[in-house]
């Protein structure tokens, strides 16, 4: 089975790969990526030699249909799993456009090309699916209690998370109106390697590391569910070969946390892994709170659980001491991404 994925080069989607071909020795992968500032050959450089041969890239641009249409032809698709997005909130406040560009109509030129290829005669192609990797910011914000559950309405409060619902709507009208196979997958915040640097986990891990403040939106009581990247992969793996066509399955870790925790816990975890009792809470730094910033998030994972079978496995705790060894052991990796383009956003916004 050949399977196209986009968004290959990024945080998740690289995860993704390396999961995907271990645990899939009989399918072999499409890589597709537009390798932006977020998107690194680098991270898939690990990709044992046994399974290389079962690995393509392509660099190319969702939103390009003469791309996408060759790629589709090339390699004969079956599958796609859509990672590739503009994904960081801050971004998409000071330049909404490109996260519209991506997100929706690249979204729609993946469809187009999909349903030329596997609807024939008006009847699907068989073993087909369509799977889009969306988020939980979608929902909006929640107050102290309640959960998002799939039926919860789409309420995005912020360019990033309005263009992701966008998104999953032309996904969801493609089944609706064409029976296409599509399934629709929304997650709570990731954390863990690879993750690009202006997110808040690595943020904290690679400023605290060099003695710089880290910023902290408003008082730091935001509320997130955070997952482990590869528990997130294996959802994904799941959905994509077991989920229903023209479901929604949320998916989250269980483990919420305030922001001001996250940070407090990183800084403690770092000064003693590192010895480095300079790694304090004095490099906190309050800052003016975001633009629209939800209060709080939380996953009903309920419907995965008890349909798929998948349950989160690594806990918050090794979970972030995972994290933090990875970016440890990758320094140079962490610098060699914070250039050009992407050093003057953080100058800009972070000091």
């Amino acid at each position: 089975m050949n399977i196209l994925v986009t968004g290959v080069a990024g945080f998740i989607g690289s995860n993704f790969v390396y999961q995907y071909l271990k645990d899939h020795p009989g399918d072999s992968l499409i890589g597709f990526d537009a390798l932006t500032y977020a998107g690194n050959l680098d991270n898939l450089s690990n990709i044992p030699e046994g399974e290389k041969k079962r690995f393509h890239f392509v660099k190319g641009d969702i939103t390009d249909p003469e791309q996408i249409k060759a790629t589709f032809n090339r390699y004969d698709i079956q599958g796609v799993i859509n990672f590739a997005a503009e994904s960081h909130v801050d971004r998409s406040i000071h330049d909404p456009a490109i996260f519209l560009r991506t997100n929706i109509l690249g979204t729609h030129t993946l469809l187009d090309a999909a349903k030329t290829a596997w609807l024939r005669d008006g009847k699907w192609k068989e073993n087909t699916t369509f799977l889009q990797v969306s988020t939980d910011e979608v929902y909006g914000a929640l107050g102290p209690d309640g959960l998002f559950r799939e039926t919860t309405p789409l309420d995005p409060h912020s360019p990033y998370s309005a263009s992701k619902a966008g998104s999953d709507l032309i996904v969801k009208a493609y089944h609706d109106t064409f029976s296409m196979p599509v399934v629709i997958t929304r997650c709570s915040n990731n954390y863990g390697p690879y993750q690009f640097p202006e997110k808040l986990i690595p943020l904290i891990i690679t400023r605290a590391l060099d003695h710089q403040s880290i910023p902290v939106y408003g008082d730091g009581r935001q509320i997130r569910d955070w997952l482990y990247v590869m528990d997130h992969c294996r959802a994904i793996d799941l959905a994509f070969h077991k989920g229903k066509a023209g479901e929604v399955y949320n998916i989250g870790g269980s483990n919420e946390r305030e922001n001001i925790f996250i940070v407090k816990t990183i800084l403690q975890f770092l000064s003693e892994m590192t010895g480095d009792s300079d790694i304090n809470e004095d490099l906190i730094s309050y800052v003016t709170d975001r633009l629209g910033h939800d209060r709080r998030y939380a996953i009903d994972a309920s419907k995965i659980q008890r349909e798929l079978g998948w349950v989160p496995e690594t806990s918050f705790e090794e979970g972030i001491r995972n994290t933090i060894q990875w970016y440890l052991v990758h320094r140079n990796w962490v610098k060699s991404v914070i250039s050009g383009e992407y050093q003057s956003f953080y100058k800009k916004n972070y000091g």
